[in-house]
């Protein structure tokens, strides 16, 4: 039959998006995992809940997901961010952290990404570039962030850039760290040692 693949299996990705929306403005648009960052961000499964997305919801609220679909996990949530992880390995699959959450401050201080230049960094990490960019490491989250995007102002790829208080900055993405590692603290006794210290944030709380 035309139009027709058989077998209709598709191929294995080259790249694996896990979309985020982070309310409180300190994540940066598009960041590069390791397999660590990989595991430790698909058990995690942050986002937001922000108002006229949820019902009821009039500030933002964090919100983790494990697997970014708890509720339907029978089994722990370690055993499928593994899983990934060996898929991940095998076949030489990149993992991005897209946050299209904001910019400039938190929810009601900055505001939303850009739509046009998530869809570059979208495009940038399909076309291949995004791979070959030079990066560099922010500090607690420990994320890889690329220092030029086609189509993105390069200061907004740090998202301390875009808030004119830097203190209140740092303070926010403490706060935000916090958050994972309590989240966390319920699946570490099945989670090995390597995932908790180079996936996760990183300082003395």
């Amino acid at each position: 039959m035309p139009n027709v693949k058989i077998p209709a299996i598709g191929g294995h990705p080259k790249n694996i998006i896990f979309l985020t929306a982070d309310a409180w403005g300190v994540l940066p648009p598009v960041s590069k995992l390791t397999r660590e960052q990989t595991m430790y961000h698909f058990i995690t499964g942050y986002t937001a809940k922000v108002a006229g997305t949820e019902v009821g919801v009039k500030d933002p609220e964090e919100t983790f997901s494990a697997c970014f679909g708890q509720a339907f996990l029978p089994l722990h949530p370690y055993v499928y961010a593994d899983l990934l992880a060996k898929k991940m390995e095998e076949h030489s699959v990149n993992v991005w952290l897209v946050n299209t959450g904001w910019t400039g401050g938190r929810y009601g201080v900055g505001k939303r990404m850009s739509l046009r230049q998530t869809r570059a960094i979208v495009d940038a990490i399909h076309d291949g570039s995004l791979e070959q960019a030079d990066y560099k490491t922010t500090p607690v989250f420990n994320l890889r962030i690329p220092t030029q995007v086609k189509g993105v102002p390069d200061e907004i790829l740090n998202p301390k850039n875009t808030w004119q208080d830097k203190a209140a900055y740092d303070e926010q993405v403490k706060k935000l760290a916090q958050k994972f590692v309590n989240n966390f603290k319920k699946f570490e006794d099945k989670v090995p040692k390597s995932v908790l210290e180079r996936g996760g944030p990183t300082f003395n709380f």
